[in-house]
C-alpha cells in the first residue's frame, strides 16, 4: 500500500465517522494530492473549490458562484454565513465540501474561518458534512498556523499531511522502471509523483533530464524556482544560500565566507528553509567520539532542489549557449554516479528499516541516522533499545566495493567511538573476492547487492 493509499483510507475512516469534521490536508506541491482528491470524492456528493490569491470581494464572489452552480441554487448575498445556509445535497450521504490552497482564505479572510467552524456545527446547514481544507504551503500548516494562528490550528478534529513517496513505492507505483533508472530517477525527482509523470522509461537518464529540465520550456524548467515562491521571498538570498550548501559549504562560517551575508541573517535564512524541508542540519548520531563528530552541518534536504542548484544553477550561462546535450555531458553526467552516492544511503536506510520492520535484521531498530566525522564519515548507524549496533557503508559510484572501503569504515567506527556488532556493506556493482570470504568466515558482516533489495 502506498501513503497515498494509506491516506485515502484515513480520510474515509473520518467521513465515516457520526459526527461532523473539518480536517486540515497538507502537503508540497507536486503529490498528486488531486487525484487523491478526486478518487476519495468520487461517490461522495461534495462541493469543491479553489481558492485563489486575490481580494477578499472577488474571493466570495467565486465561492458563492461555485456553490451556486454545485447546489442548483440561487444566493442573492456573498455572505459565508449566508451561502453555508443555502447549502443541500439531493443524496443522503454526508456532504464534503472541500477548498483547496485554504490559506489564501484564512490567511486574508477571518469571517471565513468563523464561519467554517458554525458550519461543522451545524448552525447553517443541517445535514452531516466533512470540510477539508487544503494547502501547498507547508510553512502555512506546520509553522504560521501554529504560532500565528494558534486558536484555529486547535480547532482541527484532523491533521493530514501527505508526504512524498519513499523509493520502495517508487518502484511498485512505476514498475517498469528497472532498478538502475529507479535509482536515478529517485535521485533527481525525490518522491514528488506528478514529476514521475513525465518521466520516459524507455529513454536515457539523459534524454529524460534535457526533456524535463534543461530544454526552455521543460515541465520542470523553473520548478525549483516556483516551488520556493510558494513559501518564500527574498529569492536571490535563497538561492544563494541554497547553492553555497550544495556546493558543500555546509558550515555556518562557510556560508558566512562565502555569502558575506551576516551570520544572524544566514540562520534566520536557513531557519524559513529549514520550515518546509528544502535544508536540514545533520545532526550526528550519538556516540563516543563527539569530540570527533562535525557540528552545525547543514545539507539541502530537498532531492530536486539540491540537483537543480549542484549541477544547473551555478551553470545556467552556459546553458544559454551550449544547448542541452552538450551542456548535460559537460556539466551533469560527469558527477552524477557521485550525486546519486546520498540517494543510495537514503534508500539503504529504508531497507534497514523495511527488514527491521519485518524481522529481518539481527537487531529490531529504534533510532537510525548518519555520523558526520572530521576525518571520516558513516553513512548508517542503527540501534536497538540494547543498544546493539548496526554500522553501514553505502556504494553507488564505484565500480566494486572492495576491501579497503570497509577498512575505511572500520576507521570511521574508531574516530566515533561506536562499536559495530553488525556490519552491512551494500553495493550496486558488487564487491570483491576478499571481501566475500571475510563476510562468509564473519557472520556479522553482510554484503549486500542493489538487484536483492
Amino acid at each position: 500500500m502506498t501513503s497515498y493509499n494509506s491516506k485515502v483510507e484515513e480520510l474515509q475512516k473520518i467521513y465515516d465517522s457520526g459526527t461532523n469534521n473539518l480536517v486540515l490536508l497538507y502537503g508540497r506541491r507536486g503529490l498528486s494530492k488531486h487525484q487523491m482528491m478526486k478518487g476519495f470524492l468520487s461517490d461522495k456528493p461534495s462541493i469543491v473549490y479553489l481558492a485563489r490569491d486575490c481580494s477578499n470581494d472577488v474571493q466570495r464572489e467565486f465561492f458563492a458562484d461555485t456553490v451556486e452552480k454545485s447546489c442548483d441554487i440561487k444566493v442573492v448575498s456573498r455572505n459565508y454565513c449566508d451561502l453555508f445556509n443555502h447549502l443541500r445535497t439531493t443524496e443522503s450521504k454526508k456532504l464534503v465540501l472541500y477548498i483547496d490552497h485554504a490559506d489564501y482564505m484564512m490567511k486574508k479572510d477571518p469571517e471565513f474561518f468563523e464561519n467554517i467552524l458554525k458550519l461543522r456545527a451545524k448552525e447553517f446547514y443541517k445535514g452531516p458534512v466533512m470540510i477539508i481544507l487544503m494547502t501547498e504551503s507547508i510553512c502555512f500548516a506546520e509553522n504560521e498556523l501554529v504560532e500565528e494562528y494558534e486558536k484555529e490550528y486547535k480547532k482541527f478534529d484532523e491533521i493530514i499531511k501527505v508526504p512524498e513517496l519513499n523509493f520502495l513505492e517508487v518502484v511498485r507505483m512505476y514498475p517498469g522502471l528497472s532498478e538502475q533508472q529507479a535509482v536515478e530517477a529517485y535521485g533527481i525527482l525525490g518522491g514528488v509523483t506528478e514529476y514521475f509523470d513525465y518521466w520516459d522509461k524507455d529513454a536515457s537518464l539523459k534524454e529524460n533530464v534535457c526533456r524535463l529540465i534543461l530544454e526552455k520550456n521543460a515541465p520542470l524548467h523553473n520548478m525549483a524556482r516556483e516551488y520556493l515562491e510558494i513559501e518564500l521571498r527574498e529569492l536571490g538570498v535563497y538561492q544563494t544560500i541554497l547553492y553555497a550548501i550544495a556546493s558543500g559549504k555546509e558550515k555556518l562560517n562557510d556560508l558566512f565566507e562565502y555569502t558575506g551575508y551576516s551570520r544572524p541573517k544566514i540562520s534566520v535564512y536557513i531557519k524559513n528553509l529549514a520550515k518546509f524541508d528544502a535544508v536540514s542540519k545533520v545532526e550526528s548520531f550519538e556516540t563516543g567520539g563527539y569530540e570527533n563528530a562535525k557540528k552545525g552541518v547543514y545539507r539541502v534536504n530537498d532531492t530536486f532542489l539540491n540537483f537543480y542548484y549542484k549541477l544547473i544553477f551555478p551553470n545556467l550561462s552556459f546553458l544559454e549557449v551550449m544547448g542541452s546535450s552538450d551542456f548535460y555531458d559537460y556539466f551533469i553526467e560527469p558527477y552524477i554516479p557521485e550525486f546519486l552516492d546520498r540517494t543510495f544511503i537514503k534508500i539503504c536506510m529504508e531497507f534497514l528499516e523495511l527488514s527491521s520492520s519485518v524481522r529481518r535484521l539481527p537487531i529490531t531498530i529504534k533510532k537510525m541516522g548518519t555520523w558526520v566525522g572530521k576525518k571520516a564519515n558513516i553513512d548508517i548507524i542503527a540501534r536497538d533499545e540494547d543498544r546493539n549496533t548496526i554500522t553501514a557503508k553505502c556504494c553507488y559510484s564505484k565500480d566494486v566495493f572492495n576491501y579497503e572501503m570497509y577498512e575505511e569504515l572500520m576507521e570511521a567506527a574508531k574516530e566515533a567511538k561506536v562499536h559495530s556488532d553488525f556490519t552491512y556493506l551494500f553495493s550496486v556493482k558488487g564487491f570483491d573476492a576478499k571481501l566475500k570470504h571475510l563476510a562468509i568466515a564473519d557472520k556479522s558482516i553482510v554484503l549486500v547487492d542493489m538487484n536483492e533489495m
